[in-house]
């Protein structure tokens, strides 16, 4: 009898010891003790971060340190770190158009192994949740001119939140004229003609106009994308001259040096929102948030006077937006990667995010479709007249319209001094062939054929 007795005792040893055993799975607390330091943009992003900060570290143990540099430095002070291969950071703030010419250097991790990894990433993270065309953008094959969010390429970073451009305009101003938002760029300048007559001391419309790569992403590029036009078809041939290139083109031109300030060529974001905030320009074309900042009550002396509407593009077109995405990154050069992932997913993660956009706070446009449909984010967008209805109509043709490829700061500068060139006098045709032909020099030079 005692051998039966021997078996069953080592059966039920082995049972029990599978149950006592660790249970595989995430845990929060995985990485307590460690250390991280962030690099951040001076922002409204990073004041809810940093004021929640206490939450991440609480909740896993993770020590977080951080350095904050205003924007007219910040892109600076990232390329000087990542190009050190300095492991001082672990995870900085970025833009779609930046991974472009960090990752291809080593610079950046790829997150995508963190994503799939059921042990690292918590399921209530929901990767669902996020608006697909806030992910893909952010996602490259390091191939330049592929498309973004091509299947199995990696992810480099996780958006944050992020910015459309649209028409923000004086609802008052246009209540007073019984006016109405455009549907097309043509019908755009038809209501700055009548602007310029109706209130000849405001500026009918605001858009950025600096030597930059600024100055092409927000209301220009939706334009023209809204014209079904491309920047390089394929790449490396640029299509800035493409007939429906030099048509938009022509008529942006024509609505800035009509309608537009007087020292277009020195406008920034700050300026255009600094103008619509201070009653000079009834209108301002560029990133819906710019609005969203000057609508606050007590910002400026438009506060509770602007509405919004979809960006003006080609007639019978839909709007095609593109967008600003501010993401988040991990160095690839980081010593404590585990942890710096443990904290991506908190920073975009539902429970911080809802936080973010309640109270004096304001990360927006928020990046995930649960907090569009919270009734928190709903009450902050009370008094922010048709944000909530041009988002839902812009959202599905948002996205990254530019080619993705290295030498994109370069290249888009060359076309906003073409721009410039067209500001002063020279013929819009002519100038933007000498636009592509000397891209095609600068690419070939490159090693693009």
């Amino acid at each position: 009898m005692a051998k039966p007795l021997v078996a069953r005792w080592f059966f039920c040893s082995i049972f029990l010891a599978a149950f006592a055993l660790p249970a595989s799975g995430f845990d929060w607390k995985a990485h307590q003790g460690k250390q991280i330091k962030l690099l951040l943009n001076k922002h409204p992003y990073s004041d809810a971060l940093l004021y929640h900060l206490v939450d991440f570290m609480e909740k896993t143990g993770i020590k977080v340190s951080f350095e904050v540099v205003h924007e007219e430095d910040y892109f600076d002070r990232v390329t000087e770190v990542l190009s050190s291969k300095s492991s001082e950071y672990a995870i900085f703030m970025t833009g779609a158009y930046q991974i472009w010419q960090y990752a291809p250097q080593g610079y950046m991790e790829n997150l995508r192994p963190y994503m799939e990894n059921p042990d690292k990433t918590n399921s209530a993270w929901d990767q669902a949740d996020f608006f697909e065309n806030l992910l893909q953008p952010l996602s490259w094959n390091l191939k330049p001119g592929s498309p973004l969010g091509t299947p199995g390429a990696p992810q480099w970073a996780l958006p944050w939140g992020f910015e459309t451009n649209t028409l923000v305009y004086r609802k008052d101003i246009f209540a007073r004229h019984g006016l109405t938002p455009p549907d097309n760029l043509p019908e755009l300048l038809e209501l700055c003609a009548r602007l310029k007559e109706l209130e000849p001391d405001m500026i009918p419309i605001v858009v950025r106009g600096t030597q930059s790569w600024a100055t092409i992403h927000p209301g220009f590029l939706s334009s023209y994308a809204g014209y079904g036009a491309k920047d390089y078809h394929p790449f490396p041939r640029p299509a800035m001259n493409s007939p429906q290139a030099i048509e938009m083109t022509g008529l942006w031109m024509e609505m800035i040096k009509h309608y537009g300030p007087d020292d277009w060529e020195l406008y920034t974001w700050y300026d255009c929102s600094k103008a619509l905030g201070n009653g000079r320009a009834v209108m301002m074309y560029d990133a819906d948030i710019v609005g969203y900042f000057q609508n606050q009550m007590g910002a400026s002396m438009a506060a509770g006077k602007l509405a919004w509407a979809p960006g003006p593009g080609r007639p019978a077109r839909s709007p095609a937006s593109n967008m600003w995405i501010w993401a988040l990154a991990m160095n690839a050069h980081a010593q404590e990667k585990d942890a710096a992932w443990y904290f991506l997913q908190w920073a975009t993660g539902k429970e911080f995010l809802l936080k973010g956009v309640q109270g004096r706070f304001s990360l927006v446009d928020p990046v995930r479709k649960s907090i569009w449909n919270s009734p928190e984010f709903m009450i902050k967008l009370k008094g922010y007249t048709n944000y909530y209805e041009t988002f839902q109509t812009i959202m599905p043709n948002c996205r990254v319209y530019f080619t993705p490829q290295p030498l994109f700061f370069e290249t888009t500068t060359m076309w906003t001094e073409a721009l410039h060139d067209m500001y002063r006098g020279k013929l819009v045709r002519q100038t933007l062939n000498s636009l592509v032909a000397n891209l095609e020099t600068l690419l070939h030079t490159a090693g693009y054929d």
